[in-house]
């Protein structure tokens, strides 16, 4: 539950339209609850301003249908990264199952491999964020974030395939960049493109390297670097392909 929800239910109680007993069964899974195999954090949007979120890798499609069922029926809204179409069919079949027929049903993001659930309002961001890729093979990790800024109730502009190997793609984006609160950049091969957004903007640039490359870019390691060694001061670097992440702090920054 998020601080709106809280909110919600404190005045339905003050204002006698829930029984005081209604509220408790509604908060007893605070601040966790326990599956056996898992442990989910109801209480971290209250103490981050972000819910838990599931990440889907290494885990069975049964663990994160339960998990993502539990999660749904705490009323907020869910996110599973890292998803397969076998992890989503397994939520659709767990919600089936709870006769959700008449409520939202999750959403398969393919190409961000990640499932959302979009049932509670969020607090909106004050400005948009900006997802910028370099080339259509970074598209998946630059999707992620997109589909992670949107769940955390910002509006979201994603901008691909302006990579500097075609810098006059890039600088016909200027104005969107430029009128955008915060930036996630996305990059493979040698990791140049957040540099040069940083250099065209006046905000922050969340930049991401990717897995994308010949043999030279270790997986990333060379865009990593390459970003690290940025010259654009207002340019910070998250792992590699971690869109969520970079997304997750954007949204921080667009909240404030």
């Amino acid at each position: 539950m998020n601080r709106l929800q809280i909110e919600s239910l404190l005045n339905e109680v003050r204002e006698g339209r829930t029984e005081v007993s209604e509220a408790l069964d509604r908060l007893r899974g605070l601040p966790f609850e326990d599956l056996g195999f898992a442990k989910l954090d109801h209480h971290r949007a209250l103490r981050t301003g972000m819910p838990e979120v599931i990440f889907s890798a290494g885990k069975t499609p049964a663990q994160v249908a339960e998990i993502f069922t539990h999660m749904a029926q705490a009323g907020g809204n869910v996110l599973a990264t890292r998803a397969s179409q076998e992890v989503y069919d397994a939520v659709q079949s767990a919600q089936s199952a709870q006769s959700q027929k008449d409520g939202p049903r999750a959403e398969f993001h393919p190409t961000a491999r990640a499932i959302t659930l979009a049932q509670a309002p969020a607090i909106p961001g004050k400005g948009t964020i900006a997802v910028v890729c370099a080339g259509t093979s970074d598209l998946p990790v630059a999707e992620e974030a997109a589909v992670t800024a949107r769940i955390m109730g910002n509006t979201v502009e994603l901008i691909a395939d302006v990579g500097v190997a075609g810098i006059h793609r890039l600088l016909a984006q200027k104005s969107a960049l430029q009128s955008a609160r915060v930036l996630v950049v996305c990059a493979g091969m040698e990791g140049a493109l957040p540099t040069v957004v940083g250099g065209l903007v006046n905000a922050p640039v969340v930049a991401v390297p990717t897995s994308v490359g010949y043999g030279a870019s270790f997986g990333g390691i060379a865009a990593l670097l390459g970003m690290l060694n940025t010259c654009t001061p207002n340019v910070s670097v998250v792992n590699i392909d971690n869109g969520f992440g970079a997304a997750s702090i954007a949204s921080l920054i667009n909240h404030l």
